[in-house]
């Protein structure tokens, strides 16, 4: 014969601050665990949704970044006539040489200031992204204009619509705010292509190019022909794949906050054993009277191993209410493969707190074990007799 939920949910109410202060402990432990898995989820869905399967991103041989490669007008005005690049209704092929590089500008967090991703791109390049403007307009071919994503222009006071910014060989107006989706765009400054690169003494050395092919197969042929091709010597990927390999950023920051998380929850496992076996202690005149009017040894240890396991489950909830106010905040966190500012949203999802909710459940169940298996091993007349 099973003992009731209700009897478990009626003891966890009158021993309510205890059961307040343990759940609030396993809460803190949810917590950050759901904090940190917040923000990887936010930062993956950024990098994720960036990028098309169709593009092909073209860099020197070797290299793993945009930052770090280089690639000239030459090698350029070569890949562009390969076969199965898609035409434009113009009929030039889409195709974009883009300088990238970094500027340093102080944000809402770091007066000091922190790197932010400068693409100069042709507009060709801009067409080839889903981009919507927000605010302002596009920059102007030949203009000292930049165009800044919506996640960068959150962060940095500078790169407000109107306002001018200094990096290069002198000011640059910001015409326009974008919004890529979610993507990488968001965390990027956009401006001319040639006007950029020669600011950087860079005009006709630029870092990679990227080629819209009709669709995913003749990409993948593209790709294997400019790699054999030993006039460009260059690596080729798509550039999904780009992105996806951008993710490594993430991992470092989710390394430590599952370590905390570790630490954080032997603690609350002893917490929460502490409450229960102090509960089987102060009960110990009820294990016996349960054990009178029937109730095996079985249903007594699944009944305390469920109040632990509720007690635990109580503290997840609470940790969802307090973490779901970080849902959307924007945030940014600095890449060793970009060596700038990634800006995206903490994206605390259904699955996010799905997660947060089985650790608590796991929680409570190591911590409920132990006492419950002492309150089911009590002799009947030894229960009695506790005070």
């Amino acid at each position: 014969m099973a003992i009731p939920l209700s009897y478990n949910i009626r003891n966890l109410i009158v021993r309510k601050t205890t059961t307040l202060m343990t759940a609030a402990g396993i809460a803190m432990t949810v917590a950050v665990l759901l904090a940190v898995l917040g923000l990887v989820s936010g930062l993956e869905s950024a990098f994720n949704s960036s990028g098309d399967p169709s593009h092909v991103l073209v860099m020197r041989k070797g290299g793993n970044s945009e930052l770090t490669s280089l690639l000239t007008q030459q090698q350029f005005q070569i890949m562009k006539i390969f076969p199965g690049i898609l035409v434009a209704p113009d009929g030039q092929p889409m195709a974009s040489i883009e300088m990238v590089s970094v500027i340093n500008l102080p944000n809402v967090e770091n007066p000091d200031g922190s790197n932010v991703t400068l693409r100069g791109l042709s507009m060709k390049g801009v067409q080839m992204r889903k981009i919507k403007i927000v605010s302002g307009r596009m920059f102007q071919t030949g203009q000292r204009e930049v165009t800044v994503g919506k996640a960068t222009a959150k962060r940095f006071p500078n790169l407000q619509l109107g306002k001018q910014v200094k990096f290069g060989r002198g000011l640059w107006t910001v015409v326009g705010i974008m919004d890529g989706g979610g993507t990488s765009v968001d965390s990027e400054i956009f401006g001319d292509g040639p006007t950029v690169a020669a600011d950087f003494n860079r005009p006709d050395t630029y870092s990679s190019a990227l080629l819209a092919a009709t669709d995913e197969i003749a990409a993948n042929a593209l790709m294997r022909s400019l790699e054999a091709d030993r006039r460009l010597n260059v690596t080729v990927m798509s550039e999904k794949d780009y992105f996806a390999s951008l993710t490594d950023s993430a991992k470092p920051v989710q390394f430590l906050g599952f370590f905390v998380c570790i630490i954080m929850a032997v603690g609350s496992c002893f917490a929460a054993m502490n409450t229960m076996y102090a509960a089987v202690a102060r009960r110990a005149k009820e294990v016996g009277t349960l054990r009178i009017l029937g109730f095996n040894r079985g249903s007594i240890l699944l009944s305390f191993f469920l109040e632990s396991v509720l007690l635990s489950l109580l503290g997840g909830i609470i940790a969802c209410i307090i973490v779901l106010p970080l849902n959307g905040i924007t945030t940014g966190i600095g890449s060793f493969t970009t060596f700038s500012e990634t800006s995206f949203n903490f994206r605390i999802g259904p699955d996010v707190m799905a997660v947060g909710l089985v650790f608590s459940i796991i929680l409570g169940a190591l911590g409920g074990l132990l006492p419950a298996r002492q309150a089911a091993n009590k002799e009947i007349l030894t229960a009695l007799r506790e005070t």
